[in-house]
């Protein structure tokens, strides 16, 4: 036999887990931290909220008050088909229905961007080709990253199914929530497994991964309002089975099972479909580009606008929305915390003031506690393009440092500003037609727009990590958390007043319920512009990438 002949004879074909075992080891050894993050912090709001839940609303009619305001078309988007509210309100139904939507989706989000990190990013670094050139087989790691994504969702349903059972709550129906939650994240990896090889590119593809999840949470929505305890159209969303299996009010299996039938078909679709492509490309061939720039190319800004403009708009209607669903609730929220002491107490800003401004200034504080996570996600953007390699090409062009960082700000504050001002739109023209009151309209949008100098604040903090210790930029969330933990639950807590203003929300004044004070708000714009300056005189010194 030649030695051509040797050359070309077929070699025993890899098996398709040949190098899943190593690949597992690596990468959840360096997503370690990531996954304890994502974990410990759904376990410990699951957990937290059901204490926290449990003493404000201590008695049967204070839970009832509560199942009036989740028993509206509002109420129902932001929670679920409200099993349990005719017959009497408990904790667990509470939980059912109000806790295990934010789970879920928290849990479904994990699941996208683990899958789109370990599949369609690691092709898109280079880092996939270096890999396959080992003993490992071709489909390996899309099945480390489904491996992956299915054992941080176990890790997650094992921490609030223990953390509800600990709370008092029944140990059955809390490990079956926990199980809806752990299995609708599979679901999803599927669906992000699935896109990564359609698309050939990382953020192409967690978007549609994410717009499925967008479109199965407005269909859920929807098709609990079309009928109480959900129609037909509610099937059709993945989140809707995990609450059919109606948790503490009549416990239901058989919906779980649909959830991990759909997860195991989208698991073996992407299986299949990563056979049919190279590594590095998408099934479906890249849209065509102009053959000339735009003149509105021509900066650093408009390419940052451009590279952001998706992230842009679908925050931009989300804040919208929960605008316009907030300030539907403006009345019957503000009769709950009116007939609830302890939440008129927390909600009451200074003496004086009333409860619907209370309300108000209350739900502004979450939408800049929301536009406050896209400025951090933004700013980290230029992280990223530094880990890619892509900034060093932008900055070997005549192209100065502290402009680009200059550019990341502006683009950020700008968008922000967006947000928050969409929000409030939102929510004070919602609030202007369930009060027949028009001036709610300017009312609302000067409480979101007065938290714009606590959103610089965090911008300015991240950009202060990217530029002395990028290592450490993503500690940037740590204060995002702090101000999330101090501004929600610091009230019902009783936290005092240094606590919370240790975090930048706590320097904005609770507008309209408190007059505007123009010296905090000027100190937070001047703490933001030094933060600026000394994130360029290090983003300046420091090597790209450090």
């Amino acid at each position: 036999m030649s030695t051509r002949t040797l050359i070309d004879a077929p070699g025993p074909a890899a098996p398709s887990y040949a190098g899943v075992g190593a690949l597992l080891v690596a990468t959840l050894r360096r997503d370690r931290r990531r996954l304890l993050i994502w974990v410990l912090a759904l376990g410990g709001v699951s957990v937290y909220s059901t204490v926290a839940l449990g003493s404000v609303y201590p008695t049967a009619a204070d839970r009832q008050a509560r199942a009036a305001v989740v028993d509206t078309p509002a109420g129902i988007l932001l929670s679920g088909p409200g099993y349990g509210i005719p017959d009497g309100y408990t904790l667990g139904a509470m939980i059912a229905n109000e806790l295990s939507l934010s789970i879920t989706i928290a849990v479904a989000v994990m699941s996208i961007q683990l899958v789109v990190r370990h599949t369609r990013a690691e092709e898109e670094s280079g880092r996939a080709d270096l890999i396959l050139a080992g003993a490992v087989a071709r489909r390996a790691p899309l099945h480390t990253a489904l491996l992956m994504a299915g054992l941080a969702d176990l890790a997650v349903a094992v921490i609030v199914a223990a953390g509800l059972i600990g709370s008092g709550l029944t140990a059955l129906d809390s490990v079956a929530l926990a199980t809806g939650c752990a299995l609708t994240g599979l679901v999803f990896a599927g669906v992000a497994a699935v896109s990564a090889q359609l698309v050939g590119h990382a953020r192409t593809a967690a978007g549609a991964a994410f717009a499925v999840l967008g479109a199965a949470a407005s269909i859920r929505g929807v098709g609990d309002l079309v009928q109480d305890g959900g129609s037909a159209l509610s099937w059709f969303s993945p989140i809707a089975w995990a609450q059919q299996t109606r948790a503490f009010v009549d416990l239901r299996w058989p919906p779980l099972l649909l959830s991990a039938v759909v997860a195991a078909l989208l698991a073996l679709v992407a299986v299949r479909l990563s056979g049919r492509r190279d590594v590095g490309a998408g099934l479906l061939p890249p849209r065509r580009g102009r053959a000339a720039a735009s003149p509105l190319l021509s900066g650093v800004a408009p390419l940052l606008v451009r590279l952001q403009r998706g992230a842009i708009a679908g925050w931009v209607l989300a804040l919208l929305l929960a605008g316009v669903v907030f300030g539907s609730l403006h009345d019957s929220a503000t009769q709950m915390v009116a007939g609830n002491p302890r939440l008129a107490e927390a909600f009451t800003v200074e003496d004086g003031a009333s409860l619907a401004d209370s309300f108000a200034a209350a739900t502004a504080s979450y939408f800049g506690l929301l536009t406050a996570g896209f400025a951090v996600a933004s700013v980290l953007r230029l992280r990223s393009e530094e880990t890619a390699g892509r900034a060093e090409l932008l900055l070997s062009a005549p192209l100065d440092r502290r402009r680009l960082l200059a550019s990341v700000l502006a683009v950020t504050g700008g968008a922000a500003a967006l947000l928050l001002a969409a929000a409030g739109l939102g929510s004070g023209l919602a609030s202007a037609v369930v009060a027949g009151d028009v001036t709610s309209v300017g009312r609302g949008l000067g409480a979101a727009l007065v938290h714009l100098p606590a959103v610089l604040v965090s911008t300015g903090f991240t950009a202060l990590l990217l530029g002395l210790a990028p290592r450490l930029a993503g500690l940037a969330w740590a204060l995002l958390v702090y101000a999330v933990l101090a501004g929600v639950f610091g009230p019902l807590l009783g936290l005092p007043d240094r606590a919370l203003r240790l975090s930048p929300f706590g320097w904005v004044p609770a507008v309209p319920a408190e007059a505007v004070d123009v010296g905090s708000l000027a100190g937070l714009t001047l703490v933001a512009a030094v933060l600026g300056v000394l994130a360029a005189m290090g983003f300046r010194r420091r090597d790209i990438p450090a």
